[in-house]
């Protein structure tokens, strides 16, 4: 069905309660690579259950953690093939650190609908709030569906950042693993675009590529890591935009410009010299 900006702009998608546990906290920052050096202190906050710390990332898993069907993307006014759609953006506001465990209340609605000509951006935001109605994180996140356009919808702003015109302050290489994608499906997204090859393929993929969220914390991690010596706890936001797609088993390289009180990011896939993330933008507390 083509998609009805009238009747999708302002949807109440709904409320949902749902808890997580250190568990699940540690496999998902295992799946995004922590615990790669065992021996060290800062690693294994992350990946033990000793003084653990919880990257705001986790936020963009923690409701649908143990899902264990691909999604659909099927809202009122949007009905879109999952073989289309790819990640636009998504931005985490942690209103406070993130405990370990919890139990929690979301509140999701479309925001927006972008028509983009030869696609659609579809805009969610979620509000979460703990057991006692206190404000846990705000999300909100952009789907680009190729071909989904043209319906005479609004184009949608440009919220381009200027990087400064100097070199990074800090670049990190970060390796990825070849079954990073396998590993971090298990955080609850089992789209088959990042696993099975025939899939990725059919959505004229070479070979299933990595989901854009694992890409989101793995740099959200190198960021706090490099900037805030791992202190999870102090990342008050994290922003970007998907660029472009990363295959598992390329590395990342994370550029990064102090500005202003915050970070500027990005990353690009070093084996193909090709941006993954831009417009990024890292606040701490």
């Amino acid at each position: 069905m083509p998609i009805a900006p009238s009747v999708a702009i302002g949807a109440d998608l709904g409320t949902a309660e749902f808890s997580w546990t250190t568990s699940d906290v540690l496999l998902y920052q295992l799946a995004l690579g922590a615990g790669a050096d065992p021996l060290s202190q800062r690693e294994l906050r992350y990946a033990t259950e000793n003084d653990t710390v919880v990257l705001p990332s986790f936020a963009t898993v923690a409701q649908n953690f143990h899902a264990t069907e691909p999604p659909k993307v099927s809202f009122p006014g949007v009905e879109i093939d999952l073989a289309k759609v790819v990640h636009g953006s998504q931005s985490i506001v942690a209103h406070r650190p993130l405990p370990t465990s919890g139990t929690a209340v979301s509140r999701t609605r479309i925001a927006d609908v972008h028509d983009k000509g030869k696609a659609a951006v579809i805009w969610q935001e979620t509000e979460v709030v703990d057991a006692d109605g206190a404000a846990l994180w705000t999300a909100r996140s952009s789907i680009f569906a190729r071909g989904e356009g043209g319906f005479g919808g609004e184009r949608g702003p440009s919220d381009r950042i200027a990087l400064p015109e100097r070199d990074a302050d800090v670049v990190v290489d970060v390796p990825t693993l070849g079954q990073q994608a396998l590993l971090y499906r298990l955080c609850g997204d089992r789209n088959p675009l990042h696993s099975d090859p025939a899939f990725a393929k059919a959505a004229g993929f070479d070979a299933p590529i990595l989901h854009g969220l694992c890409t989101y914390g793995i740099v959200a991690k190198a960021v706090t890591d490099a900037v805030l010596d791992g202190d999870a706890t102090a990342v008050a936001s994290w922003s970007t935009k998907f660029a472009g797609i990363m295959l598992p088993g390329e590395t990342l390289r994370v550029r990064i410009w102090r500005e202003g009180g915050r970070f500027l990011v990005t990353a690009e896939s070093v084996e193909r010299s090709a941006p993954v993330l831009s417009d990024a933008v890292l606040t701490a507390r």
